[in-house]
């Protein structure tokens, strides 16, 4: 690398794609470790955007962005240095020639936005999942992470479980023989809240058009935030965005799945507002090199699932994997093979995935030229497009055959306005 380069110009373009550590230099010729602080801005810093912002002070944190004060909590004193914003557009405007990558933990529905504007500007992103609220936005952040060479990692926080390791070991060394069915589950019937009946004065707290962003204008209602945007369709993607990247990860990474071909997706009477309290939808994915095509059904529901009870299968943890040789049940802490007696004395295979870091840190030492992050864009797009897959099927009222390059619904007009949701005037891509 030229010692020409200046540090900020090695932080944006000289990133590690795998390639080991890199020692970049400033301007003045002197070299500088990867150990260099990034310096990050967060938008979003509530709930778990705290998280995100607590794991990230090995570094310098030299903007803050949040549209309510109340939310925030005590960030701004904890990061006095960094400079305060309610709306990312004039912080990205105004301090992007300072920040050399953007962390970003907002409802669903202003996941995307923010994204393009700072990875467009050239800024390493982490975003928090299930990476946007459409298939077309999740489309458009990986195209431009890929095109601008950034590194991503998406929050899927559970990819560095140790049993998860172990499964996808398992399920690829061939143990459970070949794999062309997966059951994937969460339980519980969170969804369809209560209408709102009361619309009381925006608390002067909260930036409530800012809250809203792409969406179309309604009353203020507590209802709606700071938590339960999430069972709202305009603002979230139910449980199924809220879990499916994390419980879809494991049978995604030990079968290599890509882009689904075919869905279709059930559940209770559909409503315009709110998500559901259970939803069942079959994705069906092509073969893979040498590897089968594979149907997977994911499920959010409280109550048994027919074929574990047809089958004798206790149904817990939250992937089934089926095997021409036997199953394996698991979830992020446990493992079990089945059926048992066939698999009495069984040795695992050697471990091969190597430990990580810590998920975030993984991210961090990527941003600097370090082993590319697991969960980056390139991985995790196709996976988050393939859970808000499942909601697209059933809001439009039905399966359809899914075309991913040209993000076409064969026979299902309906789907549209959700692959290609319109935005609020003034919020348009």
């Amino acid at each position: 690398m030229s010692k020409k380069i200046n540090r900020r110009q090695a932080l944006k373009y000289g990133v590690g794609a795998g390639a080991g550590l890199l020692f970049l230099t400033n301007g003045g010729g002197a070299q500088t470790s990867p150990n260099e602080k990034l310096n990050i801005a967060c938008i979003g810093i509530g709930g778990q955007g705290r998280s995100n912002l607590n794991a990230m002070t090995s570094e310098n944190i030299v903007a803050l962005c949040d549209v309510d004060n109340k939310r925030a909590g005590n960030a701004y004193t904890k990061f006095p240095k960094a400079k305060k914003f309610y709306d990312y557009r004039i912080m990205l405007e105004k301090m992007g020639s300072e920040i050399d990558a953007v962390v970003i933990s907002t409802p669903d529905h202003m996941h995307s936005h923010p994204a393009m504007m700072a990875m467009r500007m050239g800024k390493h992103l982490y975003c928090e999942k299930p990476m946007a609220h459409s298939i077309s936005e999740i489309r458009m952040m990986t195209d431009i992470a890929k095109e601008k060479k950034l590194v991503t990692q998406l929050g899927v926080q559970r990819h560095t479980i140790d049993n998860v390791h172990r499964v996808v070991e398992i399920i690829q060394s061939g143990a459970i023989g070949e794999i062309r069915e997966v059951y994937s589950w969460f339980g519980g019937d969170r969804g369809m809240p209560v209408m709102p009946t009361k619309f009381p004065k925006v608390p002067a707290h909260l930036k409530w058009d800012l809250w809203l962003g792409v969406t179309k204008d309604r009353p203020y209602s507590p209802d709606y935030c700071p938590y339960n945007w999430r069972f709202w369709w305009d603002f979230g993607t139910g449980e199924t965005g809220n879990w499916g990247c994390h419980v879809l990860d494991i049978p995604y990474w030990a079968l290599k799945l890509g882009h689904a071909t075919k869905v279709s997706s059930s559940g209770p009477e559909i409503d315009a507002q709110r998500t559901p309290k259970s939803m069942f939808s079959t994705y069906e994915f092509p073969s893979r090199g040498d590897l089968p095509p594979v149907k997977l059904h994911w499920n959010h529901t409280n109550q048994p699932m027919p074929f574990f009870k047809e089958n004798n299968i206790p149904q817990s943890g939250n992937n089934l994997f089926i095997g021409s040789k036997g199953m394996l049940l698991c979830d992020f802490k446990n493992r079990k093979l089945l059926p048992e007696k066939d698999f009495e004395g069984f040795k695992e295979p050697e471990k091969s995935i190597i430990d990580s870091p810590g998920f975030r840190k993984e991210w961090i030492t990527a941003c600097k030229g370090g082993k590319i992050a697991t969960c980056n864009f390139d991985y995790t797009g196709p996976m988050a497009e393939t859970v808000i897959l499942g909601n697209t099927a059933f809001r439009a009222g039905g399966g359809f055959d899914w075309d991913p390059k040209t993000m076409q619904a064969t026979g299902r007009p309906s789907a549209e306005k959700y692959i290609r949701p319109e935005f609020r005037k003034g919020w348009e891509i």
